[in-house]
Formats: C-alpha cells, sequence, structure tokens
C-alpha cells in the first residue's frame, strides 16, 4: 500500500506553431489530469528535449480561467459582459447569424478565419471543409511564413532541405534569422552537439544579442531588415579568395558568373555601412564559411517579418550553393520540409467541393476587410460574420486600431472557439469553450524536422469543452453542409488522410508512435540537381513564377533584384520616426499562448522594450521607466529595458502580451504595419519605423 503509484505515460506532439513539433510523454494521472510533459528520447530529433513551456503544460490544461461553458453576450460590444447559453442554443445562433448574413450579401459574408494555435490537421483545417462547402469566402495565410517560404523556394524549387539532424555533423552551423533558444529549443541540442563532439563553431546571425546570439562562436549582429547586404559580402569574400566550389556552381546553379561579377562590388565595408556589423564581423564570418566546408544554414522565419523578407532568405540561401556545401553530410541548407510529405487532405480541408471563384481574403488584413475597404475586399460586398478558431486576430493581427474598429461594427457577428477569454474572445457575441491537444485526436507534420506524428486523446475535456472538429460539423449540420467528413469521426480522418496519402494507416502509426519521412541523402541534398526542370539552383530567380504553390500574389511597387541584394523597401527610420522596432518572439510566451500562465507570467513580469543605453540617455530614460512607441498607426505605452545588445536606433520589444497588459489597453502591434508583402504576401512585424519619449 506504500508503494509508490507511477502514472501512466502517454504519447503525444506538441500542438503548437513551432517549427520543432516535438515527440512527447505525457504524464497521466487519472482521466481528467495530466502531470509532467517530456520530450521522447527515441525521437531523433526531438532527443527527449523539449521546452519549459510545454513541460508544464498542466499549468494551461488545468488552469482556473480556462473556459468551460459556452457563453452569449450580454453587454456592449467589448464590453466583456457574458451570460451561460446551452450548446444547442449557442449553434442555433450562430447558425442563425450565418444564414442571415448569407441573404443579405451572399454565401461570401461569411468568413471562417483561423491560424496555428494548433498545428494538427483535423483541428486546424477542418474549418476548411466547411468553409468550402459553404462557399464562404476564403482564407489566404498571410501572417508568417509567405515572405520566407518564397525565399528558399526561389533558389531549390521546392520547400525542403538537407536533414535537420545533420547539424549534429555540421562543421559550422549558422543560425539566421531565429532565436532557436525561445523558439525552437531543437536546433540548439543538434548544433551544441556538433560543437562538443566535433569542433564545430556556431554563428549566429540577429538583430539583437538574444539568448541564442549568446550562446554563438561568432555573433553576426546587424540591422532589421539588412541580411541580404550581410549574405552578398559574404559571398564577394567567398568568389575573392578562391572559396567557390568552380566544378558545382558550373553544374548546379544558373548564373554563378553574373553573380560573381554583381557581388564583386558588395564588399564588406559596402555591407557594414548597411548592416551596422563590422567589415571585420563580416570577413570572419565569410573565412568560417570558406575553411568549413560541412556548413550547414538553418533558416528562420525572421525572414518572414520583414518587407524584403523574400529576397533576404533567398541571399542567405545562395551561400552553400556558392561553396557546394550541399555535397556534404551536414552541408547545405535547411528552413522547412513542407514538400515531402506528400498529403491528400481532401477528406479533412474538403478541397474536392472548393469553388476556386470563391474570393480568397487575406488573413493579415483583416483590419482593412473588416472596416470596408474595397481593396481589401476584393471588390466584393462586406464581412458580416466571422467563425475564429485557432487564432487570436486582436492581439496578433497588425493595425490593431483599424483591427479593433472593424470587430467593434454592430453589423459584425462573430463566434469565437477558444480555451481561454483572450482579446478577441472579449469582443465576440458567442464565445465556445475549446478543447487542448490532450483532450482530442489529432496528426502533425513536423516542418522543422521530418516526422509524422500522432496526438491522441489522452484524457477527457473539463466542463462542456469541445474539439474544433465537433463544432465544425455540428454547425455543418445545422447549416446544411453537405461532405463525408462532417460525418467521420477525428481517428477516421486521421486514417483515411494517411491512406490516401500513401502514409499508411493509422494503427501502424499509433503502434510506431511518428513517421520517419525523410527523402534519402541525394534526394535531400539536391545532389540529381534541384527541384526546377534544368535541375538548377536559381541565383536569378523568375520571382513572379517561383513555386510557391498559394493563391495570392502581391505585385511591389519597385522591381525585385534579379540577383540577391539589400532590396531597400524596409520601413527605414526618418527624423521623425528615428528608432527601427522589432516585435520578436518571448522565451515565456508563444505568440498570445502561454500568456496565461504562473509561470511564463513571472518569467516576462511585464510589457517593456529594450533599448540601447547611449539612446536611453539621448532621451533621458531611465531603466524600468515608463515610455510611448509611436507612429502614424497608433501609440503604445510600456516600460523602458535598457540593454547594450541592441544597436543604436534599434528597439526590441519580445513577446505578445494580452492588450489589457498595456496601460492604455493598446497592444504593440498597434505599431505593426498590415501593408502586403511582394511577391506573395506577408506581414512585417519586424519592420517598423517609431519614435520613443518619456511617458507624461
Amino acid at each position: 500500500m506504500n508503494q509508490l503509484v507511477r502514472p501512466k505515460i502517454g504519447a503525444s506532439a506538441c500542438p503548437h506553431d513551432c517549427p520543432s513539433t516535438c515527440a512527447l510523454e505525457v504524464e497521466i494521472v487519472d482521466g481528467r489530469t495530466i502531470g509532467r510533459v517530456r520530450g521522447a528520447e527515441e525521437n531523433a530529433y526531438t532527443a527527449g528535449v523539449i521546452c519549459a513551456k510545454v513541460a508544464r503544460y498542466a499549468e494551461r490544461v488545468h488552469h482556473p480561467d480556462r473556459l468551460k461553458h459556452p457563453l452569449r453576450r450580454v453587454g456592449a460590444k467589448g464590453s466583456g459582459e457574458f451570460a451561460p447559453i446551452s450548446w444547442d442554443d449557442a449553434l442555433d445562433l450562430v447558425a442563425e447569424q450565418f444564414l442571415r448574413a448569407e441573404q443579405k450579401h451572399g454565401s461570401e459574408a461569411v468568413w471562417p478565419y483561423y491560424y496555428a494555435g494548433t498545428m494538427g490537421f483535423v483541428q486546424r483545417d477542418g474549418i476548411n471543409r466547411l468553409r468550402h462547402a459553404k462557399k464562404y469566402s476564403g482564407f489566404f495565410s498571410t501572417i508568417c511564413v509567405n515572405p520566407a517560404w518564397t525565399g528558399f523556394i526561389a533558389g531549390t524549387g521546392k520547400l525542403a532541405g538537407a536533414d535537420p539532424r545533420e547539424m549534429a555533423k555540421s562543421d559550422l552551423v549558422t543560425i539566421w534569422g531565429t532565436n532557436a533558444v525561445n523558439t525552437q529549443v531543437n536546433v540548439m541540442t543538434h548544433a551544441t552537439r556538433a560543437r562538443k563532439e566535433r569542433g564545430a563553431k556556431i554563428v549566429v546571425v540577429d538583430i539583437y544579442m538574444n539568448s541564442t546570439m549568446q550562446q554563438a562562436d561568432l555573433a553576426v549582429l546587424i540591422r532589421p531588415g539588412t541580411d541580404g547586404a550581410l549574405a552578398c559580402a559574404v559571398m564577394h569574400c567567398l568568389f575573392r579568395d578562391g572559396k567557390a566550389d568552380w566544378n558545382y556552381l558550373e553544374r548546379f546553379t544558373d548564373a554563378p558568373r553574373e553573380l560573381e561579377e554583381h557581388v564583386r562590388t558588395r564588399d564588406p565595408d559596402w555591407a557594414a555601412q548597411i548592416t551596422g556589423c563590422p567589415a571585420a564581423t563580416i570577413e570572419e564570418f565569410a573565412r568560417l564559411v570558406g575553411e568549413r566546408k560541412r556548413a550547414y544554414f538553418r533558416l528562420g522565419y525572421g525572414f518572414s517579418r520583414s518587407r524584403n523578407g523574400a529576397i533576404n532568405m533567398h541571399a542567405a540561401s545562395c551561400i552553400p550553393a556558392v561553396t557546394g556545401a550541399w555535397q556534404l553530410e551536414g552541408g547545405g541548407a535547411f528552413h522547412n520540409n513542407g514538400d515531402i510529405f506528400h498529403f491528400d487532405k481532401s477528406l479533412i480541408e474538403g478541397s474536392d467541393v472548393r469553388d476556386p471563384s470563391i474570393r480568397m481574403l487575406d488573413q493579415s488584413r483583416i483590419g482593412a476587410i473588416l472596416t470596408g475597404d474595397k481593396d481589401a475586399l476584393q471588390g466584393g460586398g462586406p464581412v458580416d460574420a466571422l467563425l475564429i478558431q485557432n487564432t487570436n486576430p486582436v492581439s496578433v493581427a497588425p493595425d490593431q486600431e483599424v483591427v479593433k474598429r472593424g470587430f467593434a461594427r454592430d453589423d459584425l457577428f462573430v463566434c469565437v472557439h477558444e480555451q481561454f477569454m483572450t482579446d478577441t474572445a472579449k469582443v465576440a457575441d458567442v464565445v465556445l469553450p475549446a478543447t487542448m491537444f490532450v483532450e482530442h485526436d489529432d496528426m502533425y507534420q513536423a516542418g522543422g524536422s521530418q516526422y509524422i506524428l500522432l496526438g491522441p486523446k489522452l484524457i477527457d475535456p473539463p466542463g462542456e469543452c469541445r474539439s474544433n472538429h465537433e463544432v465544425n460539423c455540428a454547425l455543418a449540420q445545422k447549416l446544411g453542409a453537405k461532405h463525408s467528413g462532417f460525418s467521420m469521426t477525428e481517428r477516421q480522418l486521421i486514417d483515411g488522410t494517411l491512406q490516401k496519402s500513401g502514409w499508411g494507416t493509422l494503427a501502424e502509426l499509433e503502434a510506431n508512435r511518428w513517421i520517419d519521412c525523410q527523402p534519402d541523402f541525394a534526394t535531400a541534398h539536391y545532389l540529381n540537381g534541384f527541384a526546377y526542370a534544368d535541375g538548377k539552383f536559381r541565383f536569378k530567380p523568375d520571382w513572379p513564377k517561383v513555386p510557391f504553390g498559394r493563391w495570392h500574389r502581391n505585385v511591389p511597387s519597385r522591381p525585385i533584384p534579379s540577383l540577391p541584394d539589400h532590396w531597400d523597401v524596409i520601413e527605414e527610420a526618418d527624423a521623425e520616426h528615428p528608432f527601427r522596432l522589432a516585435t520578436s518572439p518571448a522565451r515565456g510566451f508563444l505568440n498570445s499562448t502561454f500568456t496565461e500562465t504562473p509561470t511564463s507570467l513571472s518569467r516576462e513580469q511585464r510589457p517593456t522594450v529594450m533599448i540601447n543605453p547611449d539612446d536611453a540617455a539621448a532621451g533621458g530614460v531611465a531603466d524600468g521607466e515608463k515610455v510611448v512607441l509611436g507612429n502614424r498607426r497608433g501609440q503604445v505605452q510600456l516600460h523602458a529595458k535598457l540593454f547594450d545588445g541592441v544597436r543604436r536606433g534599434v528597439l526590441i520589444a519580445e513577446s505578445l502580451w494580452p492588450n489589457s497588459a498595456y496601460a492604455d489597453g493598446r497592444g504593440i502591434n498597434t505599431l505593426t504595419g498590415a501593408d502586403s508583402i511582394a511577391p506573395y504576401g506577408g506581414a512585417a512585424f519586424h519592420d517598423n519605423k517609431v519614435w520613443l519619449r518619456k511617458a507624461a
């Protein structure tokens, strides 16, 4: 009787918007309770290591503030006044309002809006089945990946690269455009293994001395949006010093002689003027790349946050093509493995009933869309009803003042399916309680590695929480939407999708826990040619024809450079706005998730902005003092954090706090722009000019 009862261990996968998609082991205390969460040691990428946020996931699952019952707004819009309502009545109300909007302005007046609060196929993407079956307005996702994915594909022809586990076999790991310590800790696991076992060097390129930069052998600190200039200078040195692999270049690349001539004038002194990085540091970076041919370039999502991000990503990805690093194990480049999985998600998404004539609305321009901007609405009618799952646009979307005006419309009906009372839930008309990943079945694809993983239901949800799949199917029934996927369970959808995609069965996945989809070495390293018809890596991509595979294309106001370069379309500082602001990810939060958990709150404490001490002194600002940041989009109050790890003229606001955490209720995305990034859309969260002054 006195023996310790060990909790049962359930296999799962992390559901969050992080490239690692870690394989997990979850302690199951009883049918409704989890304990500690650990990384699966047997998974070669996770390797037993997960972030502290997920390790303490019980704080989220069992948080006292979780939404557990359906709610209906009873006060004024945005008042936060709600009363309980039954599920049947709530769903009837939502269906009634959707049908009313459809009758008034057509089916496109309803807009299902979602993103990556879960990365599971069933719970994230199933909303599209409802959208397609009902011919609701389309959803073009732009808030994260588009510039980075486009930039990588521009060179290789597809979204895939060298096995990320090969970082451990590299002689030089360059981590560029990602604060891996904060956002994907497994990158550091494999990079530090290479340093320990092989004597590898770690180079980190970023815009402030963050936690990852502080672990680097060489930290390359640049101004925001100047990565292309750095990449050109590195390639200048490689050609100049005889480190270019001409046999590889002539065989596998499209315009090596043009590139050599192009970067001849783009030397480290030229790049130093643009990047703010000393020429000597650029020379040292280039020397390491040239001497250590087994060099792995881990390129991150920071490239997506700048108006010239696609061009910068492409420029960085060109470096291992110049050296021929792709030929070696532990060499080459990697951003995301999305193109290796070949999924057929028609059962989940209902793509077989998609009407291509239905308009596709830009996720990042939700403010302009809801306030009636004709261009954003593509000349069509208004959006009068929203179903929101897995995202929090009143906090997350750019140009927040416009977003808030849109949600304040009296004639707009909003249903939010959520786990907590987020900023978006507070302005909803109906709020439905959602399950968390241990409370439903789902399947995941790891963009940052090479696994398909299963996340089975491990415990029952609290209260009346229902999964996204349950809600979408229930609404489909009330709205008269028809598709075979609405009559299937989550597990049936997973099984059917695996089989249609050639990945076996659910039973096999459940038995094996994950599927390693990594292509063979020659395929992953493009040794038989890159993914263009001629097999050549593109130094000179045809940008309008880059095979990105999305519906939207943004024609830039200024021509995109034909070869790697610094494309000067960023929001540069000026006399009125002398600072560049980046809204970088915090270690304790993940976008607007984990902002409610006690340990994350204790770590992050309050909204702050990092300021160089010399800039602070010039403005008479003391450490911890309240300051105001502003631009034409609005103003934000937060506290100064003096830090000599940011360059003069650069400000860093880590984390995405709820709007209520700020003194005036305006969150940091008040200052970010919603203008679309070329060539395929995006949002420039790290590319903002602002002024700063002491708060009154």
